[in-house]
């Protein structure tokens, strides 16, 4: 499904986007994700396809707002009851659907007695009442405590994979969007990249982009050289240079942004300056993140490095100490400019 949308008031968007099965719009908080849905349910003013032109209750839509919105007053199986016409068989369907969410057995609770997850597939049975052609969810990770919010998102996708309705969840959480069958990332009031997450998480196209996917290492430089499949990436004054693999409207002389994931920075003991990309740089900054150790280097260059509780044993790192590190080329992403 394609989503074309233009928005003025009270955020100014232009947005152009797919919808593939289970689709993730990421983006800053402030950004007008929450406008986008409520442009797209016919809640405020907006041009667009599809569904332009329909008042908001003749729209084929699944709306789950952030905290859900369930009737505090009304039971589990009274809110999923809620959009569906009177009649006799309405509790039946009511209870048919709460069944395929695996909450039949607390249909007569009422929100206050529910878990956050629980809240939350309830608000996907109403939502699913109106038999929908989309499902827009806005935040859905936003109520969900750390220790079960993986286990209530596989269920959640799950879920609505098994309904066959293809979904459009908006957040600022990087995570949900690797959970994604396809995701785009909106900046500045328009969709900066787009495609399976996998793809797009390992190739930002632009430092907004990579910023926002988790990226802290950016260096500026030059395409020194192309050779095969691969390519040379040089600092200013050739101080270092890191080897990548060739990538597409690349050609040497070429300024470039290098960015580099910190996790995907190695340490090693004796890789010498004959090693691909190896690095020798000082350490200047130590700190515990959990089980992980964020270490800052500067030398030719400055490099943040995030160190897994495994690549930590039996290291003394210290500050002030030397250290070599290396970064495979297939990680070294480069981009124009």
């Amino acid at each position: 499904m394609e989503i074309r949308y233009l928005l003025e008031k009270p955020v100014t968007l232009d947005i152009q986007m797919q919808v593939r099965d289970f689709t993730v719009l990421l983006g800053l908080s402030g950004e007008g994700k929450t406008m986008l849905l409520k442009a797209i349910a016919g809640l405020i003013p907006a041009h667009g396809h599809p569904f332009g032109g329909l008042a908001a209750e003749r729209r084929p839509i699944g709306y789950l707002p952030q905290g859900y919105a369930l009737f505090p007053h009304l039971r589990a199986w009274e809110n999923v009851a809620f959009p569906l016409p009177r009649g006799a068989g309405r509790r039946a369907q009511a209870m048919d659907l709460l069944t395929r969410v695996g909450l039949v057995d607390l249909a007569e609770r009422y929100p206050a007695a529910l878990s956050g997850g629980q809240r939350q597939r309830v608000a996907l049975a109403r939502a699913l009442a109106r038999r929908p052609e989309l499902l827009l969810l806005d935040e859905p990770t936003s109520a969900l405590d750390m220790a079960t919010r993986d286990e209530i998102l596989d269920e959640l996708i799950r879920e609505v994979h098994e309904f066959g309705v293809p979904v459009l969840a908006v957040s600022h959480d990087p995570h949900l969007a690797m959970l994604a069958d396809h995701m785009a990332v909106l900046l500045d009031g328009r969709i900066a990249q787009e495609g399976p997450p996998r793809a797009v998480f390992a190739r930002p196209a632009t430092m907004g982009v990579a910023r926002l996917l988790g990226f802290r290492n950016f260096l500026a430089g030059r395409i020194e050289e192309i050779e095969g499949a691969g390519m040379v990436v040089a600092g200013a004054g050739a101080d270092w240079r890191l080897r990548t693999g060739l990538q597409h409207g690349m050609h040497a002389g070429m300024a470039v942004t290098v960015a580099i994931r910190s996790e995907d920075l190695v340490p090693g003991d004796a890789l010498g300056v004959s090693a691909p990309n190896a690095l020798k740089l000082k350490i200047v900054s130590l700190r515990e993140e959990g089980v992980a150790l964020r270490v800052r280097m500067e030398g030719a260059l400055s490099l943040d490095m995030l160190l897994p509780r495994l690549q930590c044993e039996g290291r003394s790192l210290v500050l002030g100490t030397e250290l070599w590190v290396q970064v495979a080329p297939e990680y070294v992403h480069v981009m124009a400019g």
